[in-house]
């Protein structure tokens, strides 16, 4: 959560949703620790919203209930209509690395796509440990800055311009290089 006085309504949201989708489960605290490895305090104080998820976290809670991130983002975010103004698109900072994803076009049902922008701060990894839907199709284009990307133990190393289609079914690691520009990209997720 933010410091200043007033709670940042997305990470409220956020907050009653990840607490919901363990309800939906059926999982109790226990068991959502034992599948995510994230403790059952920490999972209490997210679920109350008096910490704020990283993006790891998030990537383990959301493998847990077999969803994207992007899926669970579109939950807690307002509904956005066809057109979506760059001032208009949801934006989020992970507390732990400084990453930044923005919402360019959010999922929607009915349609395949969607598109998230990244930035990744010099010298910053996240990581997430396996593919919270198996084989969805990613394409990740490289606009700023320079990524190491690990997709299931496979690094590939990306400068400004590359693009790197791939369909996911394990690990993946995003790296930054220290010393340099953030690594800013666009990346394409693609329903079956």
């Amino acid at each position: 959560m933010r410091d200043d006085l007033a709670p940042d309504p997305l990470e409220a949201r956020l907050a009653t949703r990840i607490a919901r989708l363990r309800a939906e489960q059926g999982f109790s605290l226990e068991a959502l620790a034992e599948r995510t490895g994230i403790s059952r305090a920490t999972l209490s104080r997210l679920e109350r919203g008096e910490a704020s998820p990283t993006a790891a976290m998030l990537g383990r809670l959301c493998a847990a209930y077999g969803r994207t991130l992007s899926w669970l983002m579109r939950e807690v975010e307002d509904t956005a209509p066809p057109f979506i103004p760059a001032a208009a698109q949801p934006c989020w900072t992970d507390p732990e690395t400084g990453f930044r994803r923005r919402t360019v076009s959010p999922p929607s049902p009915g349609l395949r796509g969607e598109m998230l922008e990244g930035t990744l701060p010099p010298g910053a990894t996240i990581a997430y440990e396996d593919s919270p839907q198996p084989g969805l199709e990613h394409h990740l284009w490289l606009l700023e800055g320079a990524l190491e990307l690990t997709v299931e133990g496979v690094l590939h190393r990306l400068s400004a311009g590359d693009c790197l289609r791939y369909r996911l079914y394990g690990a993946t690691r995003f790296h930054c290089p220290p010393g340099g520009a953030a690594a800013r990209y666009v990346l394409a997720l693609c329903q079956s």
